[in-house]
């Protein structure tokens, strides 16, 4: 199972993986660990992160980078129109009225909504976690900033079901990086102490976000959130590009906003004029060549003309912290440390900024990049049952408030309660009772619209369909349970009618502890074991939330069938009294009811199915010209590296008009492959490579030979010197080898013999051969000598020698071999003086004796 987290983010991505006992942020194609959030669209293929921002400029209407915050938007959401203006490329609306990009892909116009371009990017960061890990990568999570909405939510769980992701859970970006830096942690307080307390700051490239989480041992728990969604990196480029652009038309009379392409590229300077000037208090000089109208453009920064330049900017930091603070309602003395991530807290003001705010130093002991990246693997190996990860329960929160309203009988006021209040514990699910005879509809809806950084507050609506009255005629009784899951998305998740199947007669009005939802709703969490179990999702013991307040959960009749209500209990508890008239036990049943959900955003299933399909051919065709670019660049590797060799170490073994045929083959392929074979079919580079080849080979193998052939030759050489020594030895009757038969010595000889000729015969005809011909021996003949050589003598040669036997010993008495008369007797005088002991042996006796040494 695959354990991998998915950074999204708007500017850049990062990918870390579980691999060997800890979290690895793994590198592109490019050796970059960090690739950019860019596709690009061309004739032929697509290409993605780094290869894509390449070509932003050269290709920039076919260019799409900085879609993330389109996600479940509508093409008519004022943000959406704001943001169209500055871009290079066409944003168009789709048939369901979300957003979409026109580019020019395979020579054709194509419409791909903001959910295949995020499915896109996420091939290509599946791509690079599978190559890392060597294996299919399904399971993951992915980041998400912890201001998303619902339809925003939704909408990246779309992007990843394209691509065949599984995500496992939308994690809020602050969560990663608070489960990466406390997981680690050994010195946080035990579970009944009080919990350190640390703020997270995060200024990425385009929002701003900070959260204040409590820790303890194997305990995270989110107090609070707060954000700018809108502040970040990219304002502060915004400035240095509108002061350039204003310096360059009063100095070289030139209108930067007119032309895209340069536009682009003051874009890029500017971003490394602020990363310079983060490093750098002195005056920076800021040059572009040949930047528009053939003009080379010059300008100079210096730090504190730049923060002065984002004063408005640097006042826009205060305020979310401020939020931040008053809603965990602490004081700046509670907090423990402040630990600041993201690129554009590099920015000098920033830091100062915020550690001005909180009157202590700021903490940068996580990697400001990759610290989401990191904490997203940590949860994926966390919920999965392939990695054991030391136990740590993480309670994140709602963002926003969520209330339901729901219908009403005609004589009767509209329903509206708030469900789960602002930094509420997520996930988390409760249990509405209503009094229906009907179906109803329960509209869900964010609290303080204003709050909110989307243009529509409502998030869906759900229908209870398939109610009827009771047998008596009376409302029933439906169950109805909503649900903020592990991605952060509300759901009205199940319903169910409470069926009485018999009615006890004498049931008193005070055993019944339902609340009438006829006009107001009461909650309450669901006493049936499994939504137990999602309660404790949240870290937190089960909770009835009631005016807003949460409070230990009143006594609530079960609703499971064959369970008793509080009567039945009461009347089982006088068995032991002398028995009254018998009263009949009341039985309840859960029928499920469906319900019909109208979301805010949703893509449809045959819409989804398209997507899917689409975005399985678009992977095809990168495949197959990935594979045609490699076989071009392969004939165009060998025409260069071939001619380079034919005028150095090849030269000699090609004749002159062998040579000067090859090397116009050689040109006129080149030419071939800048004029008709720029864009040919694979199969064409592979027959062009076979013909370079059948002219290449030959030469290669005779520079191969040239070079192993001596080599091969001296080794025999020393092989055959060896086994002569042998012979030699032999004559002169070393005892080394005259155990061996003289008749196996003499097929020794022979063979020596007949592979010393065989050498002296080769080498003679390969001198008189010359380089440019093919070789009169190859080295892998001389080595099939070497070997028939070593076959045939060293089994002989290597014989090992008969064994003689020795003269039959007396058996050893007692472990101990007797010895020669001389040992024996030394022996003996040794140890006269000693006593022996009772059953040592005597030397000369095989027997053992006892001796009464007393």
């Amino acid at each position: 199972m695959s354990v991998v987290g998915f950074d999204l983010g708007f500017q850049n991505c990062h990918v870390a993986i579980a691999r060997a006992g800890g979290i690895e942020t793994v590198a592109n194609e490019f050796s970059d660990r960090c690739t950019p959030a860019v596709v690009s669209f061309g004739a032929k293929n697509r290409t993605i992160g780094v290869a894509a921002k390449n070509q932003q400029v050269t290709n920039a209407n076919n260019t799409v980078s900085g879609f993330k915050k389109f996600h479940g938007r509508a093409f008519n959401d004022p943000f959406v129109q704001k943001e169209k203006n500055g871009l290079a490329y066409d944003l168009v609306p789709m048939k369901n009225g979300g957003v979409g990009v026109k580019v020019m892909y395979m020579e054709e116009e194509h419409f791909f909504s903001v959910e295949q371009i995020t499915a896109m990017l996420l091939t290509k960061l599946k791509e690079t976690a599978e190559y890392n890990l060597k294996k299919q990568v399904t399971d993951c999570v992915i980041s998400i900033p912890s201001f998303f909405t619902d339809a925003e939510r939704r909408s990246v769980l779309d992007a990843a079901q394209i691509v065949g992701l599984n995500c496992l859970k939308l994690m809020n970006d602050m969560t990663a990086v608070a489960l990466a830096y406390g997981i680690y942690k050994q010195d946080l307080p035990a579970p009944e102490e009080k919990p350190k307390i640390v703020v997270f700051v995060d200024m990425g490239h385009s929002a701003f976000q900070v959260s204040a989480c409590s820790f303890n041992k194997g305990k995270l728990k989110v107090l609070g959130t707060a954000f700018d969604p809108f502040l970040g990196g990219r304002n502060f480029d915004e400035k240095l590009v509108e002061h350039f652009c204003a310096e360059f038309k009063t100095k070289y009379k030139i209108d930067v906003n007119t032309k895209i392409r340069a536009l682009l590229r003051l874009y890029q300077e500017c971003e490394k004029l602020k990363k310079l000037m983060s490093s750098n208090s002195t005056e920076l000089p800021l040059n572009i060549e040949c930047f528009m109208n053939d003009l080379d453009v010059s300008g100079r920064m210096s730090r504190s003309q730049f923060e002065e330049l984002c004063s408005d900017i640097l006042q826009r930091i205060e305020p979310p912290l401020r939020s931040l603070m008053e809603q965990i309602q602490l004081q700046i003395e509670d907090i423990h440390a402040v630990e600041i991530i993201g690129g554009a807290t590099r920015i000098p003001a920033v830091k100062e900024r915020v550690a001005k705010f909180f009157g202590k130093d700021i903490s940068t002991t996580l990697n400001a990049d990759e610290a989401v990246a990191r904490g997203c693997a940590l949860q994926c190996a966390i919920l999965s049952p392939a990695f054991k990860v030391r136990e740590f329960s993480v309670t994140d929160v709602v963002p926003y408030p969520i209330s339901l309203k729901w219908s009403t009988e005609a004589d009767e006021a509209e329903g509206n309660h708030e469900v789960f209040s602002k930094n509420h514990a997520a996930p988390f699910s409760k249990v509405l009772t209503f009094f229906r005879k009907g179906p109803f509809q329960l509209e869900a809806f964010y609290s303080d619209p204003a709050t909110v950084s989307y243009p529509e507050s409502k998030i869906g609506q759900f229908v209870v369909q398939n109610i009827s009255a009771t047998k008596d005629g009376e409302k029933a009784k439906v169950k109805v349970k909503v649900r903020v899951n592990t991605h952060g998305i509300f759901s009205v998740s199940t319903a169910s009618m409470v069926e009485r199947l018999q009615v006890e007669e004498n049931e008193e009005q005070s055993a019944d502890t339902e609340v009438d939802l006829q006009n107001q709703c009461a909650m309450d969490t669901d006493p049936n074991k499994s939504i137990q179990q999602e309660n404790s999702e949240a870290g937190t013991q089960a909770q009835v939330q009631t005016d807003g307040q949460d409070s230990p959960p009143p006594p609530e009749p079960s609703i499971g069938e064959n369970k008793m209500t509080e009567t039945e209990k009461a009347n089982e508890k006088k068995t032991d009294q002398p028995p009254e008239a018998k009263k009949p036990k009341i039985k309840v049943k859960n029928i499920d009811l469906p319900i019909e959900a109208n979301l805010v955003w949703q893509l449809g299933k045959d819409l989804l199915n398209l997507y899917i399909e689409n975005e399985g051919k678009m992977i095809l065709q990168d495949k197959l010209e990935k594979e045609r670019n490699d076989a071009k660049n392969a004939v165009e590797e060998y025409v260069y590296e071939f001619r380079d060799k034919l005028s150095g170490p090849y030269g000699k073994f090609v004749c002159e008009k062998d040579l000067k045929s090859f090397l116009e083959f050689l040109t006129e392929t080149e030419n071939w492959l800048y004029e008709d074979g720029e864009d040919q079919f694979k199969q064409m580079y592979v027959e062009k490579l076979d013909e370079l080849k059948k002219f290449g080979n030959p030469i290669q193998l005779r520079f191969r030979e040239a070079e192993e052939r001596p080599r091969m030759f001296e080794e025999l050489g020393q092989r055959l010197q060896h086994y002569a020594k042998i012979l030699e030895e032999y004559r002169n009757k070393s005892e080394t080898y005259q155990h061996i038969n003289t008749t196996e010595m003499e097929k020794v000889e022979k063979c020596v013999s007949e592979t010393m000729e065989w050498m002296n015969n080769a080498l003679n005809a390969q001198a008189k051969q010359r380089l440019d011909v093919d070789p009169v021996v190859c080295a892998h003949e001389i080595k099939a000598k070497h070997t028939a050589l070593d076959t045939t003598c060293h089994k002989i040669v290597s014989q090992p020698k008969p064994k003689v036997e020795s003269p039959k010993k007396d058996k050893p008495v007692n472990g101990v071999s007797p010895t020669n008369e001389e040992n024996l007797k030394t022996e003996k005088n040794i140890n006269s003086d000693a006593p022996q002991q009772n059953g040592d042996c005597h030397p000369n006796e095989k027997n053992t004796i006892e001796m009464d040494l007393d």
